[in-house]
């Protein structure tokens, strides 16, 4: 599915219904922040977000609830992409050399980081190393008993 760009409107509303997973109509103007936006147009923003495919509804009765398609990290991911396309020109080096140089990141953050994921890819490698050779086990294992249980078997028929 190719998803669309949300206005900033789409957006506060996506977020509210993000932060509570699934909502009626009534629920999201309660918890929408003053100066809440007339009912009319809340409707019509959630109607614009089922045909983007951001929202699901499930009819209740005479209501609506409402929830999310898009996951948000799904959303931010996609946001964080086409941001690196339009204004780094796809390059992610670019943008983690100005999150240094504005102090949103500092080197030894990244360092941290980096040493951080490579601990955790060479735990998963030896997880999956392990799994794989308990299987093994396992297969082999089955197979040996299920011979014995044959074995019995032909045994009782004679």
């Amino acid at each position: 599915m190719i998803l669309q760009t949300l206005t900033s409107s789409e957006e506060e509303i996506m977020q509210l219904i993000w932060s509570r997973e699934k909502i009626y109509f009534r629920e999201l103007m309660d918890v929408f922040p003053e100066p809440k936006p007339h009912q009319n147009t809340v409707s019509t923003f959630l109607k614009i977000l089922v045909e983007k495919h951001y929202l699901t509804t499930e009819k209740q009765g005479r209501i609506y609830l409402y929830s999310p398609n898009i996951s948000s990290d799904e959303y931010k991911k996609f946001v964080l992409k086409r941001f690196v396309e339009n204004y780094f020109n796809n390059s992610g080096s670019d943008l983690l050399q100005l999150l240094i140089d504005e102090k949103f990141l500092t080197p030894k953050d990244l360092n941290l980081y980096l040493d951080g994921k490579t601990n955790e890819t060479s735990l998963k490698e030896n997880k999956e190393t392990n799994h794989i050779q308990d299987f093994i086990e396992e297969l082999t294992s089955n197979k040996k008993t299920k011979k014995k249980d044959k074995d019995k078997k032909k045994k009782k028929k004679k």
